[in-house]
């Protein structure tokens, strides 16, 4: 790399949820030069080879506005990299892209969307976090390198929430509520005002006969909330039990770590956590204070592209200036993101 290309470069950063992908460039001053944006890059919905493809496009957005400087360092991190084979794989499927590794030869660093999310909520050396979006996931570093994280495979792995686990349970309860077999609830009436349709039934078949996709029914996670604030009990169960998870993945990471005896940040993002439901959030400071007291909240509202910048410029050694200016850029920006998970 000569030395040109060092003061001209720039670094990339990918961030992928659930429902978008945000992509961002910045110079080695931290300043903000370009950014893209996509929908969900997850290759658990959409599979591996379309999920390159979208990154693809907007690496070829980013180039475009930024007059073909180049590219010292990509980090991208994505939703559904839950296991560290899907991250090697995902690592080799690239390689060909010109992309994936810098004018320098440095490789790209791809790992899961949480440690964006991780970053953009601390820089301290011992940090757990947990998402809340789509899905729910964890993942805790300790100094010395050690790292405890999940497959997040859902129901298979073990997992439990998310918004769109939340919408199955609604709607799960609601035709139980229909024919019988389950307690009434007011979310007979909500899941289908929802999607626009006549009653429960007319919702179950839409499913059934694919006119409504699986993935839409995280759409039905806020009218969970809105029913437990208007005191409807299962709904109030389903938040309750979200914040139990939550706290569940917090203490069993600090946990794993020997870290419950220290004060630890624990970082929460994602859309469900973002929206500050005063009965999921107390649930959490409950649980917290009970089960792992010595964790303190960082609660993270800006998109986890903030953290994927500000580990792509650390990746180039980039000092405290240029992360400091990039946080306050990126959080400048923060209309033009998406919201973590």
């Amino acid at each position: 790399m000569s030395a040109a290309d060092s003061q001209d470069g720039i670094v990339l950063a990918v961030d992928g949820g659930g429902s978008k992908t945000d992509a961002v460039a910045l110079d080695l001053a931290g300043h903000v030069l370009a950014t893209a944006r996509a929908a969900t890059s997850s290759p658990h919905i959409i599979g591996v080879d379309a999920t390159i493809a979208l990154i693809d496009g907007l690496v070829g957005e980013i180039a475009a506005q930024t007059d073909g400087r180049p590219l010292l360092q990509a980090n991208i991190y994505l939703s559904g990299l839950d296991l560290p084979a899907e991250v090697d794989a995902f690592s080799r499927s690239i390689r060909g892209f010109s992309w994936a590794s810098g004018s320098g030869g440095r490789p790209a660093i791809v790992d899961n969307d949480l440690f964006a999310l991780l970053r953009a909520g601390t820089n301290e050396a011992d940090a757990v976090a947990v998402v809340c979006g789509t899905g729910i996931n964890c993942v805790g570093v300790r100094a010395d390198g050690t790292v405890a994280r999940y497959a997040s495979l859902g129901m298979i792995s073990g997992d439990w929430g998310g918004g769109w686990h939340l919408g199955e349970k609604a709607l799960w309860h609601a035709a139980r509520a229909v024919d019988g077999r389950g307690p009434a609830t007011s979310l007979v009436k909500a899941v289908p005002e929802t999607f626009g349709l006549a009653d429960v039934q007319a919702v179950i078949e839409a499913m059934h006969f694919g006119r409504l996709a699986n993935a839409e029914l995280s759409a039905l996670s806020p009218a969970v909330f809105r029913a437990a604030r208007e005191g409807d009990a299962v709904a109030g169960r389903l938040v309750d039990r979200q914040a139990d998870e939550i706290v569940t993945f917090a203490e069993t990471t600090l946990r794993k770590l020997d870290l419950l005896d220290r004060p630890t940040p624990l970082v929460l993002g994602g859309g469900v956590i973002s929206a500050r439901d005063e009965r999921l959030m107390g649930g959490i400071e409950r649980g917290l204070a009970a089960r792992a007291p010595l964790a303190h909240v960082e609660l993270v509202t800006a998109a986890p592209i903030l953290g994927a910048g500000l580990l792509a410029l650390e990746a180039v050694g980039s000092g405290r200036d240029a992360l400091a200016t990039a946080r306050a850029e990126l959080s400048f920006r923060q209309a033009s993101f998406s919201v973590a998970g």
